[in-house]
């Protein structure tokens, strides 16, 4: 057994955990961070996707104590006192998710995205940078106009604080 100690979603949280306890599997069972989903079991889907200091990371694919010291945010966190943030809000408002199983990954990385990228992104960019995750819905056209739209949003918002 090993003990991990990380902040995640602003809180800083300790467990017990089997030294081969995947971070998706400690967010989900020792956490109760429900949000973050496993889909494939094989890095290849998305779903299980957080960011661990600021980079996106898929957490089925890393133990929970390489995260040790780090700071996480999953699905659940990135609303802030109640409201969705920009990027919720646009999935929602743009029909970005049908079933809801990719949702948070896509979110997750479409926030990574913007964070690395910018908010000046086009459809082609945005296809492409979506490769790490898969929906089984969707053609993925309401998730391309929902990332968009945010990020449209996000740009208006930083030209607003200026």
């Amino acid at each position: 057994m090993a003990t991990v100690s990380m902040t995640v979603n602003g809180k800083q949280i300790s467990g017990e955990v089997e030294d081969r306890t995947l971070l998706s599997t400690f967010l989900r069972e020792n956490q109760g961070l429900t949000g973050t989903h496993i889909g494939c079991d094989t890095s290849q889907c998305g779903a299980c996707l957080v960011h661990m200091d600021g980079k996106a990371v898929k957490s089925c694919s890393m133990l929970a104590v390489q995260a040790t010291g780090s700071a996480v945010t999953t699905i659940e966190g990135v609303s802030q006192n109640g409201q969705l943030h920009i990027m919720q809000k646009a999935f929602k408002e743009n029909h970005g998710l049908q079933c809801g199983f990719c949702t948070p990954g896509m979110i997750m990385s479409a926030i990574d995205m913007i964070d690395r990228l910018g908010t000046d992104l086009d459809e082609k960019t945005i296809r492409h940078e979506l490769e790490g995750n898969i929906c089984r819905c969707t053609g993925y056209h309401n998730i391309v106009k929902a990332i968009k739209a945010a990020a449209d949003e996000m740009a208006e918002v930083l030209e607003a604080a200026e």
